[in-house]
């Protein structure tokens, strides 16, 4: 029993066999390819009931369509909370745009449901956003692609603000698969020309815009979906009107049209013109308190006109860490004080943006400034609208704008998106009360501010050292002070603006001038006010003698004592002879002044164009009698100033034109320039009083000349000729010579071989003389010496040589004659052997 017990539990039990269904690896691997079957079957299924892209695209489409309508702007927090594409919102957050301003809340919903918009906000505030999203949607709601053509136009008034909002669309819609283009001057047509067709979106400028419209066959707008003006004010204004219009025509009037500006027009006839259909106005800051940003800090400083330039250096020097734009009127007053500041070396960069520059050099200025931490950029009214320049701190406003919205859009260009700046503007006494007035209507906070005079750095020595030293920086100081005052004189606003109250001589002295340039159209306004008004001052008799002897001192009757100022003389002889009694002594020290010729033509055709000619046709008024005869009589007609014109009324006027007088010791005047001509034999002639050419004098001289140089060049021809005549001759005769020479070699060989005159007879005078051989062989071998020599070197010797052979040849000949001559010594022939033989006996 014990050892059943330990047979039962000392040995362990024997595991029981499994089956081989049991076994865990082999079920996994059952397992495993069962799934394996079943997710291959899913996978099929699936492709089966897959839609296609497109489809699925669609789908996602009309779910962002649906809710349009329930839009909530008030709620909408992130851009995301807008039914907005996933592509679009992927380049917002890419491009650091999370949450959206107050203008793109309000005018997104709008715009995606298809309608028109008016939005108007504070500069800075993220209007090209609030059309670019809208652009964006509508194109990918409606699936566009490059065959489509063009979809959505964006029309902006300058080259700059295009460039900017171009560069804005690649950030934003890098996602999509739209073509865009920017269309702008100053590019090549050709290349745009081939490729706008295929563009969807283009930012363009107006002018550009419609130069493709008429020239570029293959462009057109008949699928156009959406149309932009930005800066639509400044579009819609008279400077853009033709040019908009013909763009209308050519846009279908089923489109979207968005207008975004600063300032936005309210004008009906304006609105009626784009075709607006129940629009939408947003006017965001519309019940502000302000219409510019809070965080600007704006002031304004009454100067006079001669001290702009010292303050506006002055200004420079104080802020060198800075980054200020300076505002200016005119493109030729940035380009004069840009170099001219460039010159000064105030210790800063500075940079010059204006419109008569090419597009690569505004690209590469906008660009720079965009880059630099502090430098001052001097610009005119273009870079006033929409550019955004970062962390510029100053906007100093050298001339006064011309109405406040322009103030607005220039100091706009800082305290940009909850940042602060501060701007300054410059005011003339006359213009302080007018200005101030329309700033405080247009609800602009502003205050006045006192400079200390202690402060300012006058640089007008260094400008005169300036004009001095170069004729080309004098030629920009003039045409910069005779645009400023055409600008002025453009103005509308006549109570801000008023060019006769402006003080010329101190500010053309104030540009580094010594004298004010003369302002052709300006006197010719004043002529005719004077006119109107009944105080011509022609009429009195003193002034009437001082308007004559400055009439005659142009003229040259009566010699003028300045001659060192002569070079800024107005030259125009027609101006004096046609205007006449126009010009009245108020201005004729202004006449005296000098000017530019282009400047002059460029007043003229200014006021030209902006004269408007009226006949009193009903006699409503006895004033304008007075306008009907220089209005009905015959028209100047404008032509082009050539040298030939100038060098005329130099002539006419009788001026001494490109002289230089010194004086000597003695006090004697001495001529440097021109040098007084002399005759070249060597004969002096008296010099003249004053410059010119003696005519009769400088006759006589070139007869001098032409019997003294003249003929000796012209014997040096003649012997030329001789000598030429001479070795034609020679080479003529050595070429008869060796003709003569072949003939003689010929009748030596004749008289050589021809001994015999038959092959019968002997003739016995052919043998040798005994007595003679030695003889003859020294004669014989110098003939055959001399044959071979002359045959050796014929070509080489010289004519002497080959007369010499000749001669010698010839006297050999006849010697040979002599000797092979028969002897007649009367015998017989057979007596004649006897006696030979004889003789021949005798001598052995």
């Amino acid at each position: 029993m014990e050892t059943k017990r330990s047979d039962s539990f000392g040995k362990k039990p024997k595991p029981a066999k499994m089956k081989d269904g049991d076994d865990p690896v082999k079920n996994f691997e059952k397992w495993k390819k069962k799934y394996k079957k079943t997710q291959a079957r899913v996978k099929r299924e699936k492709a089966q009931k897959k839609k296609p892209e497109w489809q699925v695209e669609r789908e996602y489409i009309q779910r962002l369509v649906s809710r349009y309508p329930h839009i909530n702007t008030k709620e909408a927090v992130k851009f995301s909370d807008f039914p907005i594409s996933k592509k679009t919102l992927l380049g917002l957050q890419e491009a650091q745009y999370r949450q959206p301003t107050e203008i793109q809340r309000q005018t997104v919903g709008f715009a995606l449901q298809g309608k028109d918009v008016l939005g108007a906000a504070k500069t800075g505030s993220g209007k090209t956003l609030a059309f670019l999203i809208p652009v964006l949607e509508c194109l990918y709601r409606q699936q566009w692609s490059s065959m489509d053509g063009l979809g959505a136009l964006i029309i902006s008034p300058t080259r700059e603000l295009a460039y900017q909002t171009f560069e804005v669309l690649r950030k934003v819609g890098k996602n999509h698969e739209f073509s865009a283009g920017l269309i702008i001057g100053g590019k090549e047509l050709k290349s745009e020309s081939e490729r706008i067709h295929r563009t969807n979106i283009v930012i363009c400028t107006p002018g550009r815009l419609l130069q493709h419209m008429d020239e570029t066959a293959t462009f057109h707008a008949s699928d156009l979906h959406m149309l932009v003006l930005d800066e639509a004010d400044r579009i819609l204004d008279m400077g853009f009107a033709d040019t908009l219009n013909a763009i209308l025509e050519n846009l279908p009037n089923s489109r979207q049209t968005l207008l975004f500006s600063a300032t936005q027009t309210k004008s009906v006839k304006d609105l009626a013109r784009l075709s607006l259909k129940d629009p939408a106005y947003v006017w965001v800051h519309e019940k502000a308190k302000f219409s510019t940003p809070a965080t600007l800090e704006q002031s304004y400083v009454v100067c006079e006109l001669h001290q702009k330039v010292n303050m506006l250096y002055s200004f420079i020097r104080s802020h060198l860490k800075k980054k200020v734009i300076v505002f200016f009127a005119c493109c030729k007053e940035v380009q004069y004080l840009f170099r001219a500041c460039c010159r000064l070396r105030p210790g800063m960069p500075i940079l010059a943006l204006h419109g008569k520059q090419q597009q690569m050099k505004r690209v590469e200025v906008y660009n720079d400034f965009l880059r630099k931490q502090n430098a001052v950029l001097f610009a005119t009214d273009i870079a006033a609208r929409g550019l955004d320049f970062p962390a510029v701190n100053w906007v100093l406003q050298f001339d006064c704008p011309e109405d406040a919205d322009t103030y607005i859009h220039r100091v706009g260009r800082t305290a940009r998106y909850k940042e602060g700046g501060e701007a300054l503007l410059l005011l003339l006494p006359s213009e302080e009360k007018g200005m101030v007035g329309q700033l405080q209507e247009k609800k602009v906070p502003i205050n006045k501010i006192q400079v200390n005079p202690d402060k300012l750095q006058s640089v007008q020595q260094k400008l005169e050292a300036f004009l001095a030293q170069e004729k080309e920086q004098k030629e920009r100081a003039q045409r910069c002070f005779v645009s400023y005052l055409r600008s002025i004189y453009l103005m509308k606003n006549k109570e801000v603006f008023d060019v006769f109250k402006l003080r010329l001589q101190e500010y053309a002295i104030s540009l580094g001038l010594a004298v004010a340039p003369r302002v052709r159209f300006l006197n010719k306004v004043q002529a005719q006010r004077g006119e109107r008004g009944g105080q011509r001052e022609v009429e009195q008799p003193e002034e009437e003698e001082e308007l004559r002897s400055f009439k005659a001192q142009l003229r040259g009757n009566i010699p003028h004592v300045e001659d060192q100022n002569s070079e800024s003389e107005d030259l125009d002889d027609d101006d004096d002879e046609e205007s006449g009694d126009e010009q009245y002594v108020d201005q004729s020290r202004a006449l005296l002044l000098g000017s530019d010729d282009n400047d002059d033509d460029d007043d003229l055709r200014d006021l030209d164009l902006l004269m408007v000619k009226r006949k009193d046709v009903f006699s409503l008024t006895e004033d304008q009698e007075s306008l009907e005869e220089p209005l009905n009589g015959p028209k100047k007609k404008m032509e082009k100033e050539t040298k030939f014109k100038d060098a005329k009324k130099v002539l006419k006027r009788n001026f001494q034109v490109n002289t230089k007088v010194t004086f000597n010791e003695e006090g004697d005047a001495m001529q440097l320039w021109p040098p007084v001509q002399r005759a070249v034999t060597g004969e002096e002639e008296e010099e003249e009083e004053g410059s010119g050419i003696n005519v009769e004098k400088a006759r006589e001289r070139l007869k001098k000349e032409d019997q003294e140089f003249d003929k000796d060049e012209y014997r040096r021809k003649v012997k030329a000729k001789h000598t030429e005549k001479r070795l034609k001759e020679k080479a003529a005769r050595r070429e008869a010579s060796k003709q003569h020479r072949q003939q003689s070699d010929d009748e030596d060989e004749v008289v050589a071989y021809l001994a015999n005159h038959s092959d019968d007879e002997f003739d016995p005078s052919t043998l040798p003389d005994p007595d003679k051989q030695a003889h003859e062989e020294g004669v014989g071998g110098g003939q055959y010496q001399i044959r071979s020599t002359k045959r050796e070197h014929s070509s080489e010797s010289s004519d002497e040589e080959d007369e010499e052979l000749t001669a010698v040849r010839r006297k050999n000949v006849r010697q040979q004659d002599d000797e092979h001559s028969a002897l007649d010594t009367g015998l017989s022939l057979a007596e004649d052997e006897d006696l030979v033989l004889h003789l021949l006996g005798g001598r052995r």
